[in-house]
């Protein structure tokens, strides 16, 4: 469940950061979007996005990750 905190990663605003609160989808999702440094309770901010906003560059455990906004939808930060 959301609450004024809590959001998707595909509706961080460009220069906010966030904690990852958890992962939405199916097993391998989940497990693809982990091998990526997406976990829970680590910090991740949105350094910039593509042209027509799709994909959009997270800044996560030291380096720049590109995802699509469809991935990004299943990742469930807390802004506050």
């Amino acid at each position: 469940m959301k609450n004024s905190n809590n959001t998707t990663l595909a509706e961080l605003p460009v220069g906010r950061a966030a904690r990852i609160e958890g992962l939405l989808g199916d097993t391998v999702s989940k497990r693809r979007l982990m091998a990526l440094g997406l976990v829970k309770g680590k910090e991740i901010s949105l350094e910039t996005k593509a042209p027509m906003g799709d994909p959009k560059i997270y800044s996560i455990l030291g380096y720049r990750l590109s995802i699509r906004n469809d991935d990004a939808k299943n990742v469930l930060v807390s802004t506050g």
